[in-house]
Parts: structure tokens; sequence; C-alpha cells
């Protein structure tokens, strides 16, 4: 690999660990931004859900179980959708955990492969 300033700058086998580790990462990341997107949509649609329960004088709602709608008390559809609402902000929860470390990982490798190659790497997204 050549730096700017003329020199060649070897790339060791631990700095193409390094540069495969960060793609990983990197890939990994888009991953997880993806997961969050649908997660944050889904608790949404449950908070939109359960207000539309609030406003509803019915008993008995129609509730999709798999592919079909089936009746069941308004009580019981509310304490499924609380449910599902806090099993998604909990994986919500993880993912961004996740997001956090993987970040932090990827600006340490930044650091670490900047310092060598300097300009000669980009590991910035366009």
């Amino acid at each position: 690999m050549q730096q700017a300033g003329g020199s060649e700058t070897e790339v060791t086998w631990e700095d193409q660990q390094y540069i495969n580790k960060f793609g990983r990462l990197n890939n990994r990341l888009h991953e997880l931004e993806d997961e969050i997107k649908i997660a944050k949509e889904a608790n949404e649609n449950f908070e939109d859900a359960s207000n539309e329960l609030i406003l509803t004088d019915e008993e008995v709602v129609r509730f999709l179980i798999g592919e079909v709608f089936c009746h069941v008390a308004k009580d019981e559809v509310e304490m499924r959708i609380e449910k599902m609402q806090q099993t998604t902000t909990k994986h919500l929860e993880k993912l961004d955990d996740e997001k956090e470390s993987i970040l932090a990982e990827m600006a340490e490798l930044k650091k670490i492969l900047y310092g060598k190659f300097k300009d000669s790497i980009n590991l910035e997204e366009d």
C-alpha cells in the first residue's frame, strides 16, 4: 500500500485481520440499523393499536393471530398488545446496546488503522 508521501506501508496479516473485522462490524451495524428501524415501527404500531382500543366501545374486538382474525375480549387484546410492546422494547434495547458496542469497537479499529495507514485507507462511508 502506498502512502501519500510516496513510501509504501506494508499490510501485515494482523492489519488485514483488523480491516476484515472492521468490514464485518460495518455490515453488522447496517443490519442492526435495519432491525432497529423495524422494531421502532412495530412499537409505534402497537402504540397505535393500543390507542385505537381505548377509543372503541366494543367489548369483543378482532385480533390477528397468525393469518386469521379472531374475536377476542378487549381486555385480553390490551394485555397481549402490552406484552408484545414490552417484548419489542426489550429487544430494541438489546439492539441499541449491541449497536453502541459495535460503534465503540469500530472507533478503536479506526484509530489503529488510521494510525498506521493515515490517508492511504478510507474507513468512512460515502
